[in-house]
């Protein structure tokens, strides 16, 4: 008989297998931790689901717009007073020689449509867009010999006109803004009776620039995403080589004295460092003395390759840990060098590490905003960049900074656009998490 299997033999003792006091307060104690532990990751969760519903809540109506199919007589006395058709000419006449041609267009269809209203001709085109005069003129100027036709145009209807499809706007509050009337309403119920106004999915706001404090249903998101992506390139190409790089001479090759501890540190230390600090470092350098432009991709790639660099050398040292020293040794024991042993059997070992570490740390750059605001990225930018690498000197914005921008403005309608923009930027940061989670579990090799 053993001490476990003996019976109890007094007051406040027992055995291994039954219970006594303090086994009784442990398991307890443990159970409290427990649910302490459900309540901290259900609180979690749940703000989780409220942050998101929010968002989507606000934001998934920016993906929908409203629109007016209208027939537009493109008078060729007007718009090519010489009559030669020549784009460069008829370039001259300017969105003021169009706004008519819009405006007499809109009052004949909703002749020709039966459609009555107690609005004058101005106020009942103040449900276009004032942007749809402007892409008439370039869809004009991209095709001359439409001239002296008249055209179906499809046009965007004004913000506020959206915004009454979208639940934003009602006759309520219709009669206490001044931009839009209760008769306008009342006329865009009578459009869509008629199929002249419909909300369908919304391109143009993943594809079209920004646009004035007076057009938030022309806004949208094609400069910033090009703009993020020319960032995103220029991190992966200088970021991922040098981080590497710095990564296996630390790891595999410098020497354990007091320098490299140094090194090692303020490594550690620039990746708790905020990402503001990388912005003004980023302004003194590349813009005041290197004298580089301004809002350029190029100096936004560079400032979040500095942010960068600490996270992917951090994940790539850590990757080469995890390589068990059996490979090296085998390797060395076989006759290679230690840089073949490096480069042949250990890096490719490390590399979903490296990877998974690479995306991560780009995944963190493309959500920065604090760095871009301070290299003059929240500049208002209408024109697209060139391609590459002309592209990466001109004027462009990032995702973040976006966002930044519709927020500081007035309309309501720039609310929802802020809410699009998160979504998307949301988006790009699910599918490189997903890639990185991909990678490590396709390369993973298990020790």
């Amino acid at each position: 008989m053993t001490d476990a299997t003996a019976p109890a033999s007094g007051a406040g003792q027992g055995s291994l297998l039954g219970q006594d006091r303090r086994r009784t307060k442990r398991n307890a104690a443990e159970k409290r931790f427990r649910a302490y532990g459900l309540t901290a990751v259900c609180i979690g969760v749940l703000m989780l689901i409220m942050l998101l519903t929010s968002i989507l809540s606000n934001g998934l109506s920016a993906f929908r717009q409203t629109t007016i199919e209208i027939m537009v007589p493109l008078v060729p006395e007007r718009l090519d007073p010489t009559g030669n058709r020549d784009p460069e000419e008829m370039a001259k006449v300017t969105t003021f020689g169009y706004a008519p041609l819009l405006r007499d267009g809109f009052e004949s269809t909703l002749a020709a449509a039966g459609i009555e209203t107690e609005l004058d001709a101005g106020d009942a085109a103040d449900l276009i867009s004032d942007e749809s005069v402007a892409q008439l003129r370039n869809f004009v100027l991209a095709n001359p010999d439409l001239l002296g036709e008249t055209i179906p145009v499809e046009v965007l209807a004004n913000g506020r006109i959206d915004g009454f499809f979208k639940g934003r706007v009602t006759y309520a509050t219709a009669e206490l803004d001044q931009n839009v009337s209760p008769a306008q309403l009342q006329l865009a119920e009578d459009l869509v009776a008629a199929d002249m106004m419909e909300t369908g999915f919304n391109w143009r706001f993943l594809t079209a620039p920004d646009a004035s404090v007076t057009r938030p249903e022309a806004a949208g998101l094609g400069v910033a995403i090009i703009g993020s992506l020319y960032m995103m390139l220029i991190v992966l190409v200088l970021a991922l080589p040098i981080g590497v790089a710095a990564s296996i001479y630390l790891e595999e090759f410098a020497p354990q004295n007091r320098f490299t501890d140094l090194i090692e540190v303020n490594i550690s230390n620039l990746a708790a460092v905020p990402s503001i600090v990388f912005g003004i470092l980023g302004l003194a350098i590349f813009i005041n003395f290197a004298g580089l432009p301004q809002s350029a991709p190029i100096v936004g790639g560079l400032v979040l390759t500095l942010m960068t660099l600490p996270t992917i050398i951090i994940a790539t040292r850590a990757s080469l840990k995890s390589v068990p020293p059996s490979i090296r040794d085998a390797a060395l024991g076989i006759g290679a060098s230690k840089m073949q042993s490096v480069f042949h059997h250990v890096l490719p070992l490390a590399m979903p590490g490296i990877l998974t570490g690479t995306i991560i740390g780009l995944a963190q750059a493309l959500g920065e905003t604090a760095p871009l605001l301070l290299i003059g990225m929240v500049a208002f930018v209408r024109e697209y960049p060139a391609g590459p690498p002309e592209g990466l000197f001109d004027p462009a914005t990032a995702l973040p900074v976006q966002i930044f921008n519709f927020t500081q403005r007035s309309d309501p309608a720039f609310v929802e656009r802020a809410s699009g923009a998160i979504i998307v930027l949301l988006a790009f940061l699910l599918v490189m998490n997903l890639t990185a989670i991909f990678l490590r579990r396709k390369f993973e090799r298990r020790w």
